[in-house]
């Protein structure tokens, strides 16, 4: 039944977001860990909390501009259909951010300036697990075709953001990925218990019954001439991701047993496939360190537990984040505060301001057996470290496995480097601000563009790049903006 609309609905609800499964239950398998099933009527009441204020700061905090008051009002008055109207209007895939994103929304809902912010992630992926359930997302596509040839080379949130939108503006689209399965770290990077690869098969059948063509096992530059790709399409669109490992730069790291975040994690998720067999390392009964304290870092942790690994420490070279925001970083920024890990839920020990020094085969068999390192306070100055106080110098953690998960440098290739395709000084790919390269017809989008950043971001980068590209071809474009505004979003 529709409700009244209550602008105190937060006083009369307190938050409760979608949960997770235990901790013991879920690190016995790779089932997602969020709990399965939820309450239509308990989702209402959480819409209710939001107080519909006069300016959205929610809606600043997302990149992709969600129409957050719309939907949670939508949901605490029963319209599901129409709130899942609303979210596609800005998100392609809302279940990818429903399940991935930290929801940076939240920290700048005007709720959260001294309550508990409104669940707008659990609102979120509450709407699009209800369209699937009911089967109200069905392909849409378009009416009548330009002529016009599009390639968009990988098939990571940021290609798919950009082929569905150009499919859906009348162009033929055909995504070439390497891989032998279309997703790219949606499908390889992050684990399937974080996000079940049937929400990416789903979404892929759906762009496929829209039009859009997949090539798979199929490397452009290699497998695949540039050259080809460029002359049989009237653009193309590179987001090829950022998966290009930052190194670490200490003695050891060619040791049996180091391997960068990216080699580790895809062997698990390939092994859940059915297609990875049993080699590949694994972490079962080994001493496991894991180097980096971000997502990707916490992804293999999880993992690590769920392979049966004997210990698994964390390390971060930073210091653990206050439990309180500080006083430089007011509301709506996004809070840096400590906030316990998914991951550090489940077990394992978490260190902070630890510089590692070396990484030590203790016995002469080339593998890696410890980690050499020092415990330090460090000093900063216009917010990088410039100097450090060494507490502990003679640090030494048992490593029979370390992962390194310190972050990415930028696409870890260039296919259209050939035809004069340059890149920026951090390692993406340099562009305009129409988002093309400096060859005509050639863009660039996603984390290949931006460097490695969220999910909710390459969406938002994809939709853009797919208006610059259908506005290069045919002049003008009616696909609707989202990063590329003259407000951008917090934290850009």
């Amino acid at each position: 039944m529709p409700r009244e609309h209550h602008p105190d609905g937060y006083r009369k609800h307190a938050r409760h977001p979608i949960g997770k499964r235990p901790a013991t239950e879920r690190t016995a398998d790779f089932h997602e860990i969020w709990a399965p099933e939820w309450s239509p009527e308990a989702l209402q009441d959480q819409g209710e909390r939001c107080v519909d204020c006069g300016v959205p700061t929610c809606m600043s905090g997302c990149p992709i501009g969600n129409r957050i008051p719309e939907w949670n009002d939508l949901v605490h008055r029963s319209d599901w259909k129409e709130a899942l109207q609303q979210l596609h209007a800005t998100n392609n895939f809302p279940e990818f951010t429903g399940y991935t994103c930290p929801a940076p929304c939240e920290d700048a809902c005007v709720l959260a300036v001294n309550d508990d912010a409104v669940a707008i992630k659990s609102i979120e992926r509450a709407i699009v697990d209800k369209g699937w359930e009911e089967g109200w997302i069905q392909p849409e596509p378009p009416t009548e075709r330009t002529g016009f040839q599009v390639a968009v080379v990988g098939s990571g949130p940021a290609g798919l953001a950009a082929a569905q939108q150009l499919n859906r503006a009348g162009h033929r689209v055909t995504v070439y990925e390497r891989d032998e399965a279309v997703g790219g770290l949606m499908t390889y990077g992050i684990p399937d218990f974080k996000f079940a690869k049937r929400r990416v098969e789903q979404r892929v059948d759906q762009l496929g019954q829209e039009g859009v063509q997949f090539v798979t096992d199929t490397e452009v530059g290699t497998d695949l001439a540039a050259e080809r790709v460029h002359a049989g399409h009237d653009a193309v669109c590179l987001a090829l991701g950022a998966q290009e490992p930052r190194s670490l730069p200490v003695p050891g790291t060619d040791l049996d047993g180091v391997l960068p975040a990216m080699t580790f994690l895809p062997q698990e998720n390939r092994r859940q496939q059915g297609a990875g067999g049993p080699e590949g390392v694994t972490a079962k009964h080994k001493n496991v360190v894991v180097l980096g304290g971000g997502d990707t870092g916490a992804d293999c942790v999880a993992t690590a537990h769920r392979q049966g690994a004997n210990q698994v420490v964390q390390i971060g070279i930073n210091e653990r984040r206050s439990d309180e925001r500080a006083a430089d970083n007011p509301w709506p920024e996004a809070a840096q505060v400590y906030t316990k890990t998914y991951a550090q839920e489940e077990g394992g020990a978490e260190e902070f301001a630890v510089n590692t020094q070396a990484l030590v085969d203790l016995d002469g068999d080339g593998r890696v057996d410890e980690l050499q390192a020092e415990r330090v306070e460090w000093a900063y100055e216009n917010g990088r470290r410039a100097g450090k106080t060494v507490r502990d110098p003679d640090l030494r953690i048992p490593a029979d496995l370390v992962l390194v998960a310190i972050g990415f440098t930028g696409p870890d290739n260039n296919p259209f480097a050939s035809l004069g395709v340059e890149r920026a000084d951090d390692g993406t790919f340099a562009t305009d601000d129409r988002l093309m390269t400096d060859v005509e017809g050639v863009f660039a989008a996603g984390d290949a563009r931006r460097g490695a950043s969220l999910v909710v971001w390459a969406i938002g980068e994809g939709r853009d790049v797919a208006r610059q590209v259908d506005r290069h071809l045919t002049g003008a474009t009616e696909l609707p903006a989202s990063l590329q505004t003259s407000n951008p979003p917090l934290g850009q």
